[in-house]
Order: C-alpha cells, then structure tokens, then sequence
C-alpha cells in the first residue's frame, strides 16, 4: 500500500512558478514510476508528466515540455513538478500517482494508476 500526499499547489500570476511536491509512504518508493496529472474543471483528467522508477527516463505532454520538469528523490521518498511559465489554462487540480515499475508512457495513455493522491489546487490568474 502506497499513500501519496500532494502539495505546493496555490495561486500565482501568469507568468509565475510553483513547484509541487508529492510524498509518499512506503519503503519501496524506488520501485513505483511516477507520474502527475491533472484535471480542470469541466474537462478529463489529463497527462502532466511521468519519471520511471528508475528516474532514467521522463516524458512530458506536449502542454508542460520547455516549462515543467519532473524529478524524484528516493530517499526522500518524494516527486517534484517544478513548473516555470505558468499560463492561466495550466489552472487545475494536480495529482500524483504511483504505478509499480509501470511504463510512464502506457500510464500517459491509460490516465490509470495504482495508486492516486488526493490533490493539490493550481490557480494561475492572468
């Protein structure tokens, strides 16, 4: 059993940076690729961003790439969004997810996880 908790999300000004955290417990955090989503209201929920268990590999939607950048620190058992060059349509609740040793890019396509935090709201006014 994995349990994610996500924070750092806000309200910043078009053109601002947030960076989201998402904890997670469990000693076999190395093991779970990690992905963010998000889902604005109104709208399905949509791909962000995914680091592989590994972190050897990333991917990002065509919306986040040259602006966010996703990292992880295993001792930490935590995963960053750091997201630069926010723009009002960025607005949305985030999640994290965990997916044992799971294919970032099948996970991008399925929107399907093993496990989903509870989210953290984004606001970017313009």
């Amino acid at each position: 059993q994995v349990q994610l908790v996500e924070s750092g999300g806000g309200l910043v000004q078009a053109g601002g940076s947030l960076r989201l955290s998402c904890a997670a417990s469990g000693r076999t955090f190395s093991g779970y690729a990690m992905v963010w989503f998000r889902q604005a209201p109104g709208k399905e929920r949509e791909f962000v961003a995914g680091i592989s268990w590994s972190s050897l590999s990333t991917y990002y939607a065509d919306s986040g790439k040259g602006r966010f950048t996703i990292s992880r620190d295993n001792a930490k058992n935590t995963v960053y969004l750091q997201m630069n060059s926010l723009k009002p349509e960025d607005t949305a609740v985030y999640y994290c997810a965990a997916d044992w040793h799971g294919s970032i890019r099948d996970l991008a396509a399925s929107s399907s996880a093993d496990y989903w935090g509870q989210g953290t709201q984004v606001t970017v006014s313009s």
